[in-house]
């Protein structure tokens, strides 16, 4: 009933803007001044540690919960999915010189200890804006910015070649930050100034990019920003009161936010267990934290025990989140595994369809969710009911990738096979080909789902074709440690959307003429590497890539722009340089949240808040959840 809602309420949206354990769990009555008559504890486990709290340079999602719940956004989007305002209390759009202007609210930033430091300003979204966009912070998230900020990546590029050639031999000249298309006009006045018409700038303003940051801190702690709870300053729901790696993070609400009246949780509490997974269950079972995930292979034992059952619900349902399988195109895995030999077979098309066809994704999200796996299973990135165009048409059901159905076809995969071992052996390639395989041990069921991957594809297109080695990677920095320097072969691998358009699932993928280094690296799969060296895989990346820069230049005509961004997306399927997986299964959980109380959007960082949730004395059941869901 809410995902309906907010459909219908994102497209009016658009068209509008345009023109250790402490503490109880007993859920505190919220006054009017909002402070509570009680304390309302959360207890949550966690396995898998922050490297960092610095929301301007971090894009993984476990990264950005501190940003998330401790910085307040220009606007925000309820638990309906309506825009909403934020720190900012209106804007507008000037169409002649492409600037928003937004006028901002009284709002305090307060340090760790919830003390009050200064007022929040227009200048404190200019300097994180230029935070970022300086090259020695590495901000992962910089290319968000490119091509939307006027001059931002020209500023950038800019301080990285000064005067010098890229390596597609544009010259960079050394501009001043004043050129960039961010400006404070007075304490409470913040214009944005585009580079073009852009679609969807004001949904990107809920992801880390747009966040604010007090300006003389960030001068005065450079890369230290962030790196611990008294190395940044908070101004939203909540502010760090402790960070232990390894140990816990506490969250504690601030009473000086502007909205702290709809803060209902007094204090978050993360306590870090290497085995959350297991142990959390168990520990919710003597009401020892509020949630924890109840995996596939407890779920009929707690449904069919009469202690347990009425604990049990589930996640909110979500197409935030879109899973695929990569293929790396640039391997940097130990010899052991037989780089070289990969990387000869990874440029062939046959070997990939051959992994494509043969990937019955079915079976592998029946680990997770064995009643209905089949709901959750995509036939492209975008997932379904993320995007509409004009025309109130889904954007999967729109040209090119309308027909694309599922990858898995047994009898093709077979086919892709026997054509790809002759093609290979022709290249010098050895049979089997090792496939590297890993997977996080923190994320529950993830070595379950690689076992069933091997177990089926090795069936289905033999041991004498490839070869799936499983391997678990480490708990903390995995995405760091594994994908993001190329030390696997064919893994799966999601994307959570920034903004409201089919363009942010080709971030993962695409890379602009010219872009390389560290802002390359975020890229999945290393496709631009087939162009570089030259390989047989190099015209169909770059018909991907020109057939995105072809889509992103239609800025006006929505369903023009859908149709674009659709063709590309089947060249990147058709040609199997990715193979799309699923949405998020709903896991089933045991909270006592109501999940539907919290901030949505299929986009950004609302779905990672607590703002707006009340703890709850007993966990919701099904029966619960089912009602909720249909207010």
């Amino acid at each position: 009933m809410r995902n309906k809602k907010f459909i219908a309420m994102m497209l009016c949206t658009v068209m509008a803007v345009s023109t250790a354990l402490t503490g109880c769990g007993n859920s505190g009555k919220t006054t009017g001044d909002g402070e509570s008559s009680s304390s309302a504890v959360y207890r949550e486990l966690y396995s898998s540690e922050s490297s960092t709290l610095n929301y301007l340079v971090t894009s993984t999602i476990v990264e950005q919960v501190a940003g998330a719940n401790c910085i307040d956004t220009l606007v925000e989007y309820d638990s309906d999915g309506q825009l909403k305002e934020g720190l900012a209390t209106e804007w507008s759009y000037d169409e002649a010189t492409l600037t928003w202007t937004f006028k901002l609210r009284e709002a305090k930033w307060v340090d760790n200890t919830g003390k009050e430091v200064a007022d929040v300003t227009a200048q404190d979204f200019v300097d994180a804006l230029k935070y970022q966009l300086t090259p020695e912070y590495e901000s992962a998230n910089v290319q968000n910015l490119f091509g939307v900020i006027a001059n931002a990546e020209e500023y950038y590029n800019g301080q990285v070649y000064k005067g010098g050639a890229d390596e597609d031999g544009t010259t960079w000249k050394e501009i001043d930050f004043s050129e960039v298309g961010v400006k404070a006009v007075d304490e409470h006045t913040l214009t944005y100034t585009l580079a073009k018409e852009v679609p969807y700038f004001i949904s990107s303003l809920v992801y880390v990019v747009y966040m604010p940051a007090y300006g003389p801190q960030l001068e005065e702690l450079g890369k230290e920003f962030g790196t611990a709870a008294d190395k940044m300053y908070y101004n939203g729901a909540y502010y760090l009161a402790e960070f232990a790696p390894q140990e816990r993070h506490v969250y504690k609400k601030n009473t000086l936010n502007y909205d702290a009246a709809n803060v209902f949780i007094d204090e978050i509490q993360n306590i870090y267990n290497s085995e959350a997974a297991t142990i959390g269950p168990e520990m919710v079972k003597r009401g020892e934290i509020d949630y924890a995930e109840i995996s596939a292979d407890l779920l009929d034992d707690w449904l069919s025990n009469q202690d347990t059952a009425n604990l049990v619900s589930r996640a909110r349902p979500s197409t935030s989140y879109s899973y695929f399988y990569c293929f790396n195109f640039d391997p940097q895995f130990d010899e052991e595994y037989e780089p070289d030999n990969w990387r000869k077979a990874v440029n062939n098309e046959n070997f990939r369809k051959a992994l494509s066809a043969g990937l019955d994704k079915t079976k592998e999200v029946a680990v997770l969710e064995p009643s209905t796996p089949e709901d959750y299973i995509l036939t492209t990135v975008t997932p379904f009911d993320f995007a509409y165009n004009a025309d109130g048409k889904d954007f999967t059901t729109i040209g090119a990738v309308a027909d694309l159905g599922d990858t898995f076809d047994e009898v093709k995969a077979v086919e892709y096979k026997d054509a790809a071992m002759q093609e290979l052996k022709a290249e010098g390639v050895t049979f089997p080909v090792k496939v590297l395989m890993p997977y996080n041990p923190s994320t529950v069921n993830w070595d379950k789902e690689c076992q069933v991957v091997e177990q089926q594809m090795e069936a289905l297109l033999g041991t004498d074709f490839i070869d799936i080695i499983i391997e678990a990677g480490p708990t903390d920095n995995f995405l760091t440690e594994v994908r993001r320097s190329g030390k696997y072969a064919f893994m799966k691998c999601g994307w959570g959307a920034d903004y409201a358009d089919p363009e942010t699932w080709t971030d993962p993928f695409y890379q602009a003429a010219g872009e390389s280094g560290y802002d390359a690296g975020y890229k999945y799969a290393f496709l631009a590497n087939a162009i570089t060296e030259g390989t047989a895989t190099a015209a169909a990346v770059q018909e991907y890539f020109d057939k995105v820069d072809a889509a992103k230049a239609i800025t006006v005509d929505t369903n023009a722009r859908f149709e674009a961004f659709a063709e590309a997306e089947a060249v990147l399927i058709e040609h199997a340089l990715v193979v799309p997986f699923s949405i998020t299964v709903s896991p089933y959980i045991a909270t006592k949240l109501d999940v539907f109380e919290a901030q949505y959007a299929p986009f950004g960082v609302s779905k990672l808040r607590f703002k707006g949730q009340h703890l709850q004395d007993t966990y919701v059941s099904m029966d619960q959840y089912e009602a909720n869901k249909a207010k």
